[in-house]
């Protein structure tokens, strides 16, 4: 199982309808709208590497109101 966070900014006033869309993406375990330099904060999950990014960038990135994203995978060191 690997899982991400993906920090998420938004045109202005976008932000909560973004973070309810996202929330109903399947494998996105929380969306988080959010105050500073992101509007939202997903934590996700998939069973592969390759299934993650299909998700950010087929599902996440299409949600109307998000201008940027970047994905930060969880790693245990």
């Amino acid at each position: 199982m690997v899982q991400a966070y993906i920090l998420i900014q938004t045109e202005v006033g976008k932000a909560s309808t973004v973070a309810g869309t996202i929330s109903k993406i399947p494998g996105v375990i929380q969306a988080e709208d959010v105050t500073g330099p992101y509007d939202v904060i997903v934590r996700a999950q998939s069973d592969t590497v390759d299934e993650l990014g299909r998700m950010v960038v087929a599902k996440v990135q299409q949600v109307d109101g998000i201008t940027r994203t970047l994905t930060c995978p969880v790693v245990h060191l």
